[in-house]
């Protein structure tokens, strides 16, 4: 008897602007930009709203309504909460309203989307506490289940989370984690006690989040009844499915013409169609089924692109060097007592700046274009660093800040 328990993530960055050298030490607005292109936060985040969080929200609603044996999962980082509330707040009250029917699960994160855990832990427990305290004050809730940035996991993660309270975590089914294993049961992680670890099954989930549109795929066109025969196979050989995307992927990634929405409406109920099939919360896996085995991550696995590991963020020496800038400051922003100070460089710790500065396919345009406000890697970099120069002359200026 599978269980589907379904996870969206729901993450937009405060974007830096172009930022040229000459602005250091005269623009300390590192995000805004106005010109409704991919430099506009607000623009973009008024373009998902409008193709995917809305109508995918009101879809959500409508199967909630429909199957009360229906579930859903969401995480979404502190940064994507701060716009809703500034920008949209009928979006932000669409999730609210998808929460309030007790049916739907938030999870943890860190507040910024950040790689915190790679360089600072004493940040990395900070965000993660900055977060917990943003959903309560949003949602009402508290989040039991974890999900680190872009599903990024070792043992080391493990125990810091369970450290911390939770009483889960999820993390990217890879071949090279799992070996002939599946990813279809609940396990343990080998450097914890009592944490339920799930992991994607990342066959299904890629199939609706990469392939659905693709009609050079062997199985296209993808529909619900089809999807529901995969996830029946599985019945006997699994107790859950563990289905993990961005949100995005409906009416952004997958646009509404593909025929994305009347999928999403209509796969649950093809799956349910089987008696023996359900819909759980990751709190909800974790508490109905035991750990079939342990799990030995003692190196970091990600669900970005298809090495699953950290070359997507840190590797390049542009990343590399943007990321010894930026976490170098931690103690002296501190330092300063600047609110104003320590949340800037807080933003400036996203894991997307550092997307952008990734060069490994950067000659065949790939996905990493996506959203993008830099016109090449190089240009990310430079906007990047004259923004932490500039920083660093505020944090000098600043009372308590000394000399960088």
């Amino acid at each position: 008897m599978p269980s589907i328990c379904l996870y969206f993530q729901v993450h937009q960055p405060f974007r830096i602007k172009k930022y040229p050298y000459f602005g250091i030490g005269r623009d300390h607005d590192y995000f805004s930009d106005e010109s409704k292109t991919a430099l506009d936060n607000r623009y973009i985040l008024e373009r998902v709203a409008r193709k995917c969080y809305l109508p995918t929200n009101r879809v959500i609603l409508e199967l909630l309504e429909r199957h009360p044996e229906f579930r859903v999962a969401y995480s979404l980082s502190g940064v994507i909460l701060e716009q809703l509330e500034t920008y949209l707040p009928d979006v932000l009250e669409s999730f609210r309203a998808l929460v309030r029917t007790g049916r739907v699960e938030i999870l943890g994160e860190t507040y910024h989307h950040s790689l915190a855990f790679l360089h600072s832990r004493d940040e990395f427990r900070r965000q993660v506490a900055l977060h917990m305290m943003k959903v309560k004050q949003v949602f009402g809730v508290r989040p039991r289940v974890f999900r680190n940035t872009e599903l990024i996991y070792s043992n080391d993660v493990a125990r810091e989370v369970e450290d911390l309270g939770f009483k889960g975590i999820l993390a990217e089914g890879a071949d090279k984690l799992l070996g002939w294993r599946s990813p279809d049961f609940v396990y343990r992680p080998a450097s914890a006690k009592d944490l339920g670890l799930l992991l994607k099954n990342y066959r299904l989930s890629d199939d609706i989040a990469f392939r659905f549109s693709s009609r050079e795929w062997n199985d296209w066109p993808l529909t619900a009844d089809k999807f529901a025969k995969w996830v029946g196979e599985i019945n006997g050989n699994g107790t859950n499915v563990n289905l993990f995307m961005d949100y995005e992927t409906f009416g952004e990634h997958q646009w509404s013409e593909t025929g994305i929405f009347d999928f999403l409406r209509h796969m649950p109920g093809e799956i349910l169609k089987h008696p023996d099939n359900d819909f759980a919360t990751p709190s909800e896996v974790i508490s109905r089924y035991q750990p079939i085995g342990e799990i030995d991550v003692p190196d970091f696995v990600s669900w970005a692109d298809i090495d699953r590991d950290l070359s997507a963020w840190q590797g390049n020496p542009l990343q590399d060097a943007a990321l010894r800038s930026i976490y170098e400051l931690e103690k002296p922003v501190f330092e300063s007592g600047d609110p104003v100070l320590i949340d800037d460089w807080s933003k400036l710790q996203t894991s997307d700046h550092f997307y952008y500065m990734c060069t490994k396919w950067f000659a065949d345009g790939d996905v990493h274009a996506y959203f993008n406000p830099h016109e090449t890697p190089y240009d990310a970099f430079a906007s990047y660093m004259n923004v932490v120069q500039d920083l660093k002359t505020r944090i000098a200026n600043s009372k308590g800040g000394e000399r960088i």
